[in-house]
């Protein structure tokens, strides 16, 4: 009796601009023991994630930042929507911050309220992520909140409930804390 194994092996890359690829393959062979399967799913493996590897490497077309946003004029008005734009939904905060509204809020709150120094706060940012505070999408600013919140925001409040320092972090620029 043949033993029919089906394997398959998939990868997907984020790319610049929201972007991203994928690459699947999937193989179907027969085995005639039942003792072949635990090498032969291994051989298997090994030579599908082989050859995604070699294929994912040819990114193609990668779209640059900003690719098919395009200023609008409003029948109604004469004045052009603001090309900052939030995420994908279209929203605009009309500042040019591309992190949603309540984060920069947020951000500006803590400013304030610990009395931080804007600076800092730059140097802060592009130390984690390489860009500026209003360039950090929602992600990043994400991270750049949890931070300023580590460091300044926690100081009134109790302490951690493991009693552990804070988790180190990885950010998308290859640096860590």
């Amino acid at each position: 009796m043949a033993l029919k194994l089906i394997a398959n092996y998939s990868k997907r890359l984020g790319l610049p601009g929201y972007s991203s690829h994928q690459f699947s393959v999937c193989v179907e062979t027969e085995i005639s023991n039942i003792d072949d399967v635990a090498g032969e799913s291994s051989r298997l493996y090994d030579t599908l994630q082989q050859s995604v590897d070699e294929e994912i490497q040819r990114t193609g077309f990668v779209p640059e930042q900003g690719y098919g946003i395009t200023e609008q004029t409003p029948a109604n008005t004469a004045r052009p929507l603001p090309a900052a734009t939030n995420g994908s939904n279209g929203h605009t905060n009309g500042d040019g911050w591309h992190c949603s509204d309540k984060q920069r809020e947020l951000i500006l709150k803590l400013v304030e309220q610990h009395t931080l120094d804007k600076q800092d706060i730059e140097h802060l940012s592009r130390e984690m992520f390489g860009s500026t505070v209003k360039d950090l999408n929602k992600l990043q600013a994400s991270g750049l909140i949890d931070r300023i919140l580590e460091e300044h925001g926690g100081r009134s409040h109790a302490p951690r409930r493991n009693g552990g320092p804070p988790r180190q972090r990885q950010y998308s620029n290859g640096g860590s804390r």
